[in-house]
């Protein structure tokens, strides 16, 4: 297993991720219009995880430049691997990969946003070093 950046081909297979993860479907079009924007933006990091030319996990940060921290922060918006794949370390993984990416660009912190009804995804990160210091409001439109 070696973890990449993600390329624009890689787009289905994470498309399929993130409608499972979301448990909706998500508008197709719009999703690669976003993905292609994003995949060539220098803020944003999509990784891959991928095994004998198989993606079994992804994830995406975003970072941007925040007055309140004085520097750059990174913002894990997705992680997702696949269900016959998980409990096998791939999620620290790519976690590791964006801790190690965060180190050489000097960001301030790692942050990371997840549902309240998600308690393993919760547990996941508690386990890999994040600690649950704020709580999120959102509002919807």
């Amino acid at each position: 297993m070696h973890i990449r950046p993600a390329t624009l081909s890689d787009c289905p297979v994470i498309y399929a991720f993130l409608c499972d993860l979301e448990e909706e479907t998500l508008d197709r079009e719009k999703f690669d219009a976003v993905f292609k924007t994003n995949l060539d933006h220098p803020d944003y990091h999509y990784l891959v995880a991928e095994t004998d030319q198989e993606i079994i996990g992804y994830v995406s940060c975003h970072t941007q430049l925040l007055l309140h921290h004085v520097g750059r922060v990174g913002e894990i918006q997705e992680l997702y691997v696949s269900p016959a794949c998980r409990n096998q370390r791939i999620g620290r993984q790519l976690i590791d990969r964006l801790l190690q990416l965060a180190a050489d660009r000097g960001w301030v912190n790692l942050e990371v946003t997840t549902n309240k009804k998600r308690l393993d995804t919760q547990r996941f990160y508690e386990q890999t070093g994040f600690s649950p210091t704020h709580i999120k409001f959102v509002r919807q439109f």
